[in-house]
């Protein structure tokens, strides 16, 4: 019996846990502040946070050591009536000192990074937002914690008086997850960047890295904490599903069996906050471990052959003849020896010398006082000579935050060749098949929450059309700014970190079944996504000679497709067939953490990639090159802008259309054929709206993009009026050829308007990709007209809006100036056809001359008389011949 209660209790685990990582933090914290006071004789701001980090850690850890006295570890049942009281306290006592905890230590990482930013505005403006979210979340949260309950003494009554409001304790716990997790991982990526640029020693960049790189078990060691709550969730959401939600927080509690569940979870966010401190204390530890192992930290410097000496009374330290007072000394570029020294030469005035005194290996500002060391041990310093000043006026390019990958002068863009545009688009086009795979998941896994939490079909519309509000915000907001000032990679990396921060937001909607959590949740997605699609769309449509920029962003979307089409089938045939319970919901918490995940290592991964960028006078003066026509105007307004506003029209339309099929087919077809599977139609329809896209990109050798927008405009309107008038199978085919026809119009409207923008292709992109939130506004009306008739009637919303959509290709069709707009010749490909042509006609005389020569040729006297035999055995027979 005393084994199976021993069993029972995880109390002991905890508290051996907790006490070994207060130990281990409080290590670190001391000999911190030994380094700074005994060896650099000064502490900064960021030791006083972390001094705070550590007492308030010191106190959470004392509640849960304390707690395992009174029942911390044990199930809700087995804790006497005169523990609970105090065992609340305590619980209280760490939900309160939790957050504070983590915001202090993260504070104190980011001040320091400020200390990095010297020279890297986008760097230390990225980390103030960073301090700026981490501590107005955590302020949040934390009086949450403390205001749980109203009246607030009745957080340790027991039994808990009836008139209390109080919050659950599981979902007050939960709710931080995501914040947590975006916040580390921010933090573990901000400084790459810098630590990548600085003209550092090998070893030291090694230990650089590796010390940054304890961030990860942080945010991991945050996955595990929540997992310990996956049982007490489910108790919380079943409750929720069955409409059972309780004020009383006691009672859920006993329910969810809390004391025994998160126990553990208790344990692993000891863990967490004091690594976090061991990681955050390991910089300041330079001077100290220089003191102690000097070879460890530092590179090892090789003897070199002896050399004459070199007369240093003309070094810059000293004045003489080879450095007048006069005469300003520029910053030098650092040199490979510099590197392998690990200094960057003596000019302080260079960016570098200066990252590099901020940073002095991850330590601290100042190290006046610091004890003498072997000369061997000291890194060498460079002597200034005449040579050295001469080479001061090579001038450094700029370094770039979001490029430090980019060693060399990369070739503009809109300057490659096919064969050269390969590798940069299918880059880009990796980032197509994400966002369609997040589409595809996003819409069947809307579906299923939706029968899951009981949502109307209103709310389910309301949460798909959040999504497309924020392809409205995100690039007319922040999107343009980003892709104007640092180019494609920079709105690559920022979209991916956004969409990644909206998949972590699904975990705590999820465990309450909310539906506000839902719509932010999407509508944060939708944000991360369109900054992805203001930047890529115009980078695979420039990227290449542009005759054929119609043509790679099909086959790119074509791509896109699939990643939808493959997300949808697993979504409905494994993932989420059956999200109707608390655990298959769980489950779908756990598929957006892993995709959350991913898409924060993509981002970190597209960070590392090197792609090529373009200016806005290299896009100008293409323009001019393969647009000599571009200052045409109608009635005083050029017709650039003219097709500009009609592709920004005709994008809104047809989202519209394509959002307003993809979220009403299910009932359609129950509607004209309840026998069939809606399932079967919605993956076929999407097989086929890939399908066409790779058709339209291979009929681009044959048939202009005008031609084809003309087409596959008629034939979305066609289809889309006998899907009206059909029933049974016939009907859901007439859908099918919707999907079919409607598929290639995206590229073809987004590609199309930004030929000649020059300079303004940027803002183009911008207005065209915000044009993609017409897919919120018209399902809604398609689904009003429904509920008033029915949904093969309600199919006149697509008839109506194609018909708007198809004002673009008639505008076209009538105006000659827009035709030669957007003509897909460009100079190269006319000089190449003029080439072949050039070639065709010189073959052509040769063999001309040829001929005539032969036929010139003179008759050699001796042969006249065979000559004249062979002539004579080759003149055919006349008829009077026998």
């Amino acid at each position: 019996m005393a084994e199976v209660q021993a069993s029972q209790d995880r109390g002991s685990a905890v508290l051996a846990v907790t006490a070994a990582m207060i130990s281990l933090s409080t290590v670190f914290v001391v000999l911190r502040f030994i380094s700074r006071i005994g060896f650099v004789k000064k502490i900064s701001v960021d030791d006083y946070f972390m001094m705070a980090a550590w007492a308030i850690s010191f106190g959470l850890s004392f509640s849960i050591c304390y707690a395992t006295a009174y029942g911390l570890g044990r199930h809700e049942l087995d804790i006497p009536f005169d523990h609970r009281a105090t065992l609340y306290k305590l619980e209280y006592a760490f939900l309160v000192l939790y957050n504070p905890s983590l915001m202090a230590t993260k504070t104190s990482i980011l001040v320091f990074y400020l200390t990095l930013s010297k020279g890297q505005k986008v760097f230390k403006w990225a980390t103030i937002g960073t301090m700026a979210v981490v501590n107005g979340a955590g302020l949040a949260l934390t009086f949450l914690n403390i205001f749980q309950c109203r009246p607030l003494n009745a957080v340790f009554a027991y039994p808990q008086p009836a008139s209390a409001n109080c919050t659950d304790i599981v979902t007050l716990y939960l709710s931080s997850a995501p914040i947590n997790i975006v916040t580390d991982l921010v933090i573990l990526l901000l400084p790459i960047p810098v630590i990548k640029s600085m003209r550092l020693p090998r070893k030291q960049k090694i230990i650089l890295h590796v010390t940054f790189g304890f961030g990860v078990f942080v945010a991991v060691v945050d996955v595990v904490r929540i997992s310990f709550l996956q049982e007490a969730s489910v108790t919380k959401l079943e409750d929720v599903l069955s409409g059972q939600v309780s004020n009383d927080s006691r009672r859920n509690q006993e329910r969810s069996d809390f004391s025994w569940y998160a126990a553990y979870t208790f344990l692993w966010s000891a863990v967490e906050v004091n690594v976090g401190i061991c990681c955050a204390s390991v910089p300041a530890l330079k001077p100290l471990a220089s003191a102690v192992l000097p070879q460890m930290i530092r590179d090892t410097i090789h003897s070199a052959p002896e050399t004459p000496k070199r007369d240093t009374s003309g070094t810059a330290n000293s004045p003489g003849p080879l450095h007048s007072p006069t005469i300003p000394v520029q910053p030098r570029p650092p040199s490979i020896a510099d590197s392998e020294s690990g200094t960057n030469g003596v000019n302080h005035q260079s960016t570098n010398q200066q990252d590099f005194a901020n940073l002095n290996f991850i330590t601290t500002p100042n190290q006046e006082g610091f004890p003498s060391r072997p000369i061997s041990a000291l890194p060498l310093e460079r002597t200034d000579t005449a040579m050295t000043d001469a080479s001061n006026m090579t001038e450094r390019r700029p370094s770039n935050f979001w490029d430090f990958m980019n060693i060399g002068e990369n070739k503009s863009i809109v300057q490659m060749t096919n064969r050269e545009s390969v590798k940069p688009i299918a880059q880009v086009t990796a980032l197509f098949v994400l966002w369609g795979f997040a589409y595809g998941l996003l819409n069947s896994l809307n579906e299923q929450i939706q029968r899951a939490t009981h949502e109307t079909t209103e709310q389910g519309i309301g949460t798909h059309s959040a999504y497309y509000v924020g392809y409205f915000f995100a690039p007319v907001t922040f999107g343009r700014i980003v892709l104007k000032r640092w180019g494609f990679k920079a709105c690559y990396q920022i979209g991916l970190a956004i969409y990644g921060t909206g998949t972590l937001i699904f975990w705590p909607a999820a465990v309450v079944a909310s539906f506000p959590g839902f719509l932010v949740c999407n509508f944060v997605i939708g944000l991360g996504l369109a900054t992805l699609e203001v930047a890529a769309n115009p980078f695979i449509v420039l990227c290449g000679p542009s005759e054929y920029g119609e043509m790679r962003l099909q086959l790119s979307q074509a791509f896109q497709a699939c990643g939808t089409v493959v997300s949808h089938v697993l979504a409905k045939k494994a993932l989420f067939a059956n999200v109707l319970d608390a655990p298959s919901l769980i489950d779908a918490q756990w598929t957006y953490l892993a995709l959350s995940l991913f898409t924060f290592v993509l981002s970190f991964v597209y960070q590392a990639i090197q792609l090529p960028e373009v200016s806005d006078m290299e896009l100008e003066e293409a323009a001019e090159q393969c647009h000599l026509n571009i200052f045409n105007r109608l009635r005083k307004t050029k017709v650039i802008w003219i097709t500009l506003g009609m592709g920004v029209m005709a994008q809104f339309f047809y989202v519209g259309v394509q959002e307003s099929v993809n979220t009403s087919i299910d009932k359609y077809i129950l509607e004209v054929d309840p026998q069939a599977s809606t399932v079967n139609y919605e993956v076929i329809g999407l097989s086929l709206f890939a399908l066409s896209r790779f058709i339209s990109a291979g009929a681009g050798f044959i048939f202009t993009p005008q031609q084809q927008l003309n087409f596959f405009f008629v034939g979305a309107i066609i289809f889309s009026v006998l899907a009206m008038n059909f029933s049974g199978v016939t009907s859901g085919i007439m859908v099918m050829g919707i999907y079919f026809f409607e598929g290639p119009l995206f590229a073809l409207i987004f590609a199309m308007p930004l030929r000649g923008l020059g300079r303004k292709t940027r803002l183009g992109s911008t207005l065209i990709t915000a044009a993609i939130s017409g897919g919120a506004v018209f399902p809604g009306i398609l689904d009003a007209v429904a509920r008033t008739n029915d949904y093969q009637y309600s199919y006149c919303v697509l008839v109506a809006v194609l018909a708007f959509g198809a004002i673009m290709p008639i505008y076209f069709l009538v105006t000659p100036l827009a035709r030669q707009q957007c003509n897909t010749r460009s100079p190269q490909a006319e000089a190449r056809d003029y080439s072949v042509a050039k070639a065709s006609s010189w073959i052509s005389k040769t063999r001309v001359f040829s001929n005539l020569s032969k036929r010139m040729r003179p008759e050699s006297p001796s042969s006249d008389g065979e000559a004249a035999s062979n002539d004579a055995s080759k003149t055919p027979p006349t008829k009077g011949d026998g």
